[in-house]
Parts: C-alpha cells; sequence; structure tokens
C-alpha cells in the first residue's frame, strides 16, 4: 500500500513540475557579435546561471554565435570559460598548422619566405584574408562533437539559429539546418580576417554585416521574452579610428547602428557590458572583458532573478563530453579533378574500418591543409553502421597555381641577401611543385626544386642550386700546405653547383628515406696566391647518396618540444680530378637533437652530431668544417660557437651542444649556448674522438622572432681562443 501511495504522489508532483514548466514563459536568448569583446557573453551566461534562469531559445551573430552554439550544445557557461582560456588565439587568427602536419618540402617553404603572394597571368594579387579559418573549425568541429549527427540546429539541447551574410547579394542568412561547426565558422568570417566560408551554393561571411542581433529570428522560435547582449561598438570618432581593423568595424556599424536602436526596444531585458576600452581583436584581454559580462549583467539582477524564482529555479549540468574515439566506417570523398582518393588518404593517415581519435582526425585535416593544395576544407560526421562514423569531406582545390615569395637574410658568411621565389604547381603533373629562389645581394645564389609527391608511394625530385662567398677559412680546408708559409687561415673565393636527382618515400608514415644522384662543380681560387692561376679547385664529381630523416621538433629556430634525426651516407665515385689526387671515398654522418621544456617559457635543447670519411683519402674540401653561426650549412659546413666561421676542418668530428633558453615576453628569447668537438683526420681510428674535447665553446644571446624570421645576436668565445666574436643573422636563413 505504501507503495501506491509513493507512486502516486510521485505522479502529482511530476504533473505539478511540467504544469508550472508549461506555463513558465520562455526565455529568448540573442548575443550580438563583436569579437573579442564576445567574451562578455561567457560573463552574462555565468550570472544568469547563477540566479537560475533557463535558456530556451538562443540566436547569435559572429561571436555571439560561437559562445551561443556551444551553449546550445549542452556546454555551462563554466565549460565555455575553459574552453576559450585554453584556445590560443593568435594561433586561430593565423590559422596555424603544427609544424608536425607539414612534409619536409613544407616545412622548408614555410620557413623560409616571409611574404607569400598570389601570381597570375603576370600579375601580384593579395590573398583573399588572412586565414581560412582551418583551426577555428578544426576547434570547433573537436568541441561540439556530442551532437556531431545533428543536422537541426531546433534539435539540439537548446534550440539555436545563428546569422550570416550572403556576399554576393548582401542578406542575411538563417542557419538553423546543416553543420553546427560550419554554420558558426560561417557566421563568424570577420572579412579580411577570415575566408568566406561556401554552404549550399552561397559564399557567406560574418553575420553582423545584415543582422548583428537577430532579436526577430529568437522571437519567432518561440520566445516570451527576450534576454540580449549588446557587445556592438558604437560609433567610434576620428580620433579612435586607427587601424584597419577599427575601421572595417565602423564601416560595418554606420548601417547597423540605428537598426540596433530599434532592437533593444524589442528587448525584454537589455544588457550593455561596458567594453569601451577594448577593441574586436582584444583576446589577451578575455578574463577582464568576462568580468565586465558578469558586471552588466549584476546590474539588471533583480529583472533576471524573476525568471529563475521558485520552482523554476534551473541548474545548467556539466556537459559530459563523450569518448575521443571514432570508429570511421566510410571515408566519402567529394569529386576532384586533381588529386586522387588514395592522394587524400595518404595525408590523412589513416583509411576506413579503424578506430582513431578524435585528435588524429583533426591532424589527418592539418596534414591536407599544409599542402595549400586545396583552399577551403569542410568535412562532418555521419553515423555509419554499427554505431561507426562517416568522414563527409568535401575540398575545394586551390585555383592559385602559382605563387611569388620574398624572403630576407643577414649572417656573417654569405652577407646580406634578398630571396626572390617563383613557385608554381602542377607544371606537368598534377601532384608536382617547381620552385625557384633568386637570392640577389652580397653574393648571387640560386636554388631550383622540382618535386613529384606520391604520397606513400616513391616521390621524384631534382634539385640544383648554387652557392657562393668569399672568406678566410681554415687553411686544412685548402688541401694545401700553408705549414711553411705560418699561416692558419686563407682567403678564397668559394663556389658550388650540385646538381641532385633524387627518390624518397615516407617510412612507416614518419621517417623521410631517399636516395639519388648527385653532379657537384667546385671552384675555390685564392687571390692571396702568388702565383698566375690563383684556382685551388675546379673539379667535377659524380656521386651516389642516400638519406633518412625524422623531425618532430614544433619550430626551426626555437623549439620547445620534439626531436629531429638525420642520417646519411655519400659516395664520390668520379672526378674530373683537377688536383690529380683523386680516388674514390665515402662520408657518413648523423645528427640527432632532442628539445624539452623545463618549466614555463623554458626550454632544453641537447645535439649531438658526427661524421667520418672512409674508403681512400677524402678531398679536404669536401671535409666537415666547424666555426660560426646563422649560415646556410651547405656541404659539410656547420654551426660551431667560440671561433669564426670555417676555423676548424677535418675528414672526420664529433661534436655536441646544450642550449638553454627562455622566454622573457612573448617572442622574445634569452639563451645560452655551450659546444664541444673534435675534429680532424680519421679521429675514430683511435679513442682520441671520446677524449677531453680538444675544442669548445660558449655563447649568450638574443633572439626575437618577426614576420621576416627570426633576428639574433649572438656573442660567442673559447677558453682556447683569445679572441671573442659576435655575430649578427637576421631573417630565415637560407
Amino acid at each position: 500500500m505504501k507503495k501506491y501511495i509513493l507512486l502516486l504522489f510521485t505522479f502529482f508532483v511530476c504533473c505539478s513540475s511540467f504544469a508550472q514548466e508549461q506555463n513558465r514563459p520562455k526565455v529568448g536568448l540573442v548575443l550580438s557579435g563583436g569579437g573579442a569583446k564576445g567574451f562578455a557573453h561567457i560573463g552574462v551566461l555565468k550570472v544568469l546561471e547563477e540566479a537560475g534562469v533557463k535558456i530556451d531559445y538562443i540566436g547569435g551573430t559572429s561571436m555571439g554565435s560561437v559562445i551561443g552554439g556551444l551553449y546550445a550544445t549542452g556546454y555551462n557557461a563554466a565549460q565555455i570559460d575553459s574552453i576559450f582560456q585554453s584556445t590560443n588565439f593568435n594561433e586561430l587568427i593565423t590559422d596555424f598548422i603544427p609544424r608536425s602536419s607539414k612534409n619536409f618540402y613544407e616545412k622548408r617553404n614555410d620557413e623560409l619566405y616571409a611574404l607569400v603572394l598570389p601570381f597570375n597571368k603576370f600579375k601580384v594579387g593579395i590573398p583573399e584574408a588572412l586565414s581560412k579559418g582551418m583551426y577555428n573549425f578544426n576547434l570547433l568541429s573537436s568541441v561540439t562533437r556530442s551532437v556531431r549527427y545533428q543536422r537541426d540546429f531546433l534539435q539540439l539541447p537548446t534550440p539555436f539559429l545563428c546569422i550570416g551574410t550572403d556576399i554576393e547579394t548582401g542578406k542575411q542568412v538563417i542557419f538553423n539546418k546543416g553543420n553546427l561547426a560550419q554554420a558558426i565558422i560561417a557566421s563568424s568570417a570577420f572579412p579580411s580576417l577570415f575566408s568566406p566560408v561556401q554552404i549550399d551554393g552561397k559564399l557567406i561571411v560574418d553575420g553582423g554585416v545584415t543582422n548583428n542581433y537577430p532579436i526577430d529570428e529568437v522571437k519567432m522560435l518561440g520566445a516570451d521574452i527576450i534576454i540580449g547582449v549588446d557587445v556592438q561598438d558604437d560609433l567610434l570618432k576620428r580620433i579612435s579610428l586607427k587601424d584597419a581593423t577599427k575601421i572595417l568595424v565602423q564601416i560595418n556599424n554606420l548601417h547597423t547602428i540605428e537598426k540596433m536602436k530599434e532592437n533593444i526596444k524589442k528587448t525584454d531585458i537589455y544588457i550593455k557590458p561596458d567594453i569601451r576600452d577594448f577593441g574586436v581583436i582584444s583576446f589577451d584581454k578575455g578574463k577582464e572583458i568576462i568580468k565586465k559580462g558578469e558586471e552588466a549583467t549584476f546590474a539588471v539582477f533583480e529583472k533576471i532573478k524573476v525568471l529563475g524564482e521558485g520552482a523554476n529555479k534551473y541548474e545548467k549540468p556539466k556537459l559530459k563530453l563523450p569518448i575521443d574515439s571514432l570508429q570511421i566506417d566510410k571515408i566519402n570523398l567529394g569529386p576532384l579533378t586533381n588529386y586522387t582518393k588514395e592522394y587524400v588518404t595518404s595525408k590523412l593517415r589513416f583509411k576506413p574500418g579503424i578506430t582513431i581519435a578524435y585528435e588524429q582526425l583533426i591532424k589527418g585535416i592539418n596534414n591536407l591543409n599544409a599542402t595549400q593544395n586545396f583552399s577551403a576544407i569542410d568535412y562532418s560526421l555521419d553515423k555509419g553502421n554499427d554505431g561507426k562514423d562517416n568522414l563527409n569531406l568535401n575540398l575545394v582545390e586551390n585555383p592559385t597555381q602559382t605563387y611569388l615569395k620574398f624572403g630576407l637574410h643577414y649572417d656573417g658568411l654569405f652577407k646580406s641577401g634578398v630571396l626572390v621565389n617563383l613557385t608554381r604547381k602542377k607544371t606537368l603533373f598534377k601532384n608536382d611543385i617547381a620552385s625557384l629562389d633568386i637570392v640577389l645581394g652580397d653574393n648571387f645564389r640560386y636554388n631550383f626544386d622540382y618535386y613529384v609527391e606520391n604520397g606513400y608511394n616513391l616521390s621524384l625530385g631534382f634539385k640544383s642550386q648554387f652557392n657562393q662567398f668569399n672568406r678566410n677559412v681554415a687553411a686544412e680546408l685548402s688541401g694545401l700546405n700553408l705549414v711553411n708559409l705560418g699561416v692558419t687561415s686563407i682567403n678564397m673565393d668559394y663556389s658550388d653547383l650540385t646538381n641532385q636527382l633524387y627518390f624518397q618515400s615516407l617510412f612507416v608514415q614518419k621517417f623521410l628515406l631517399g636516395a639519388g644522384v648527385e653532379y657537384k662543380n667546385l671552384r675555390i681560387k685564392s687571390p692571396t696566391l702568388d702565383n698566375s692561376n690563383q684556382f685551388i679547385e675546379k673539379s667535377d664529381y659524380g656521386s651516389v647518396f642516400g638519406y633518412l630523416k625524422y623531425d618532430s621538433f614544433d619550430d626551426k629556430y626555437f623549439p620547445t618540444k620534439g626531436w629531429s634525426f638525420s642520417s646519411d651516407i655519400q659516395s664520390y665515385l668520379l672526378s674530373s680530378n683537377y688536383t690529380k689526387n683523386f680516388n674514390p671515398f665515402s662520408i657518413a654522418k648523423a645528427n640527432f637533437g632532442i628539445a624539452a621544456a623545463v618549466f614555463s617559457h623554458a626550454t632544453v635543447k641537447f645535439e649531438t652530431e658526427g661524421g667520418f670519411s672512409f674508403g681512400s683519402d677524402s678531398v679536404p674540401y669536401l671535409n666537415f668544417v666547424l666555426g660560426g653561426y646563422g649560415f646556410n650549412t651547405i656541404n659539410n659546413f656547420r654551426h660551431f660557437y667560440g671561433y669564426d666561421f670555417l676555423s676548424l676542418a677535418g675528414n672526420s668530428y664529433i661534436k655536441s651542444s646544450l642550449s638553454f633558453d627562455y622566454e622573457i615576453f612573448k617572442k622574445n628569447h634569452l639563451n645560452v649556448t655551450a659546444n664541444f668537438a673534435n675534429i680532424g683526420d680519421r679521429i675514430f681510428e683511435s679513442v682520441d674522438w671520446i677524449s677531453i674535447p680538444k675544442y669548445s665553446g660558449y655563447a649568450l644571446g638574443y633572439g626575437l622572432e618577426t614576420a621576416i624570421g627570426p633576428i639574433e645576436i649572438k656573442h660567442s668565445w673559447s677558453p682556447e681562443n683569445s679572441k671573442g666574436y659576435t655575430w649578427f643573422s637576421i631573417g630565415f636563413i637560407f
């Protein structure tokens, strides 16, 4: 009997709660756009939750669509705050692609040029935006994976819509169906900052252009009471219009400010945070802006707490994210003209029928993005067989095939140089790339690359490069006996022309394995020689080579984590033999490095390397040479602190270095390095190479990361050398 009474009581309580819920006025939340100012929405949501207000409908534009979309997905305000606090907005704005997603060619490409411009029909273009928005899309796809199958936004935990703008017609587009992450990205595609997004044949940009406060649209969903949050800028005076971003925002506000005045009258509870001191890109001020949102909401707390009083008081639970695991059933690829499905899956690095982490999906998308072969990448997940996921991948092939690229560098060996590059894709084959670097400055140089990429299959390449410089170098490098003259160095005009034909492939998806043939022409002369023929060397060499490489450093110049390994062997078989001393010989060398963070902003990097020749006597001009810093390490030239450029030479060497780098503030580095080496002829034939290092050096440096590459100054010294050296290196090294 008691059991039935309890059930009856429970039934009446549920009916009473249901009746109260049915009679409760439906609350709609409208969140305007405003870039980083939209962080204030998080503060507003925190106070609404504190008041126990349940939001029944959400409409947002731009940043309002981002935060509103996450809230509609099921996140509470604290979780959204946590997501934003852990987001790197510098990487988001620049559409950062992790270095690990790039192949060796792409790494070199991104670490050489300061400016890249489209080039078509002898006309230089400009990019359509600073960012394609892929970083943002990947982030939103990941955090909304709990609703990845939902295509009707009105069926989300909280019904939701957002606004975009058709850039061709100037009309607003209401998104309440489709891929949630894509809709949010389109709604927040601020012109010039993010590329337009193509959805259903329409080209969409930021919804704030047409409707930055979708109050009418939220009312049409069934909202009885509207809480509106306005983070839109007021019109600025000329004294404040000092940058392009503010001018673009001002232009947009010119025709929306009057509409906003009408919308305020329709809003039941209007919240206007005081964020005049912040800009649309003040992402580094997130915590302060959130606080402003809280303050503005507490100012109307008496109005909002009524909506959460009594039995209607609502506590929003935390969203429980699903297991970070995807079982890929199928990969559905849209039509492509120039690339095959095999090429795409080779970049994704996973195939149907396997289980992957969501992070692995994002890595695969980043791999595709890093190729620069696709101007847009859109993906979504549908429910497949037996609860598995179907990956739908739509790629828009990049119509730009030709680029002009520029770089700038200075170092103490090659001196000043301006780099001009012409790159063209699909020159002969669908998946090839041709690149010509011309260096103009104190020493003319060039580098030509032609590469046909075939994914996991063998890829083919051809490289031709020419380098030259004039410098006092170690006497051992000249191959001349200068002991009787009492000199340890000689001034040389050095030029090197090298052509290589090679093939390579990925080994176990990580290591680059390759081999090829090489033709080299060396010309070395010294104006200090007291004879009519100043040439020391002008021979041609034919050789074969093989190599194995791996590189997971997160940054080439200032790595904080990762490791690298490279090894190669080269056999010189033929020579025109200008010196009459050539016999076939081989050179083997290897390098290992590892970097790790020891505490916040501090990194330790350890490197060790070595090499030796075997067979007949090596050619002195191709031996290992140590000394200096900041130059392009062609042939067997190596950096070494404490000694001047190209000061120590021998046909075998071993070297180790330990560096400590501290980022004193953003992109500014202080570092100290110690390096030690043994170098000479055939040092590995005795135990001398493991003895106390004969050569040592130390360096104290400062580095600044800039758009043209690192700017570094290093002062180095050695206890064996009475003279210290200060070196400057400006820009990416080439």
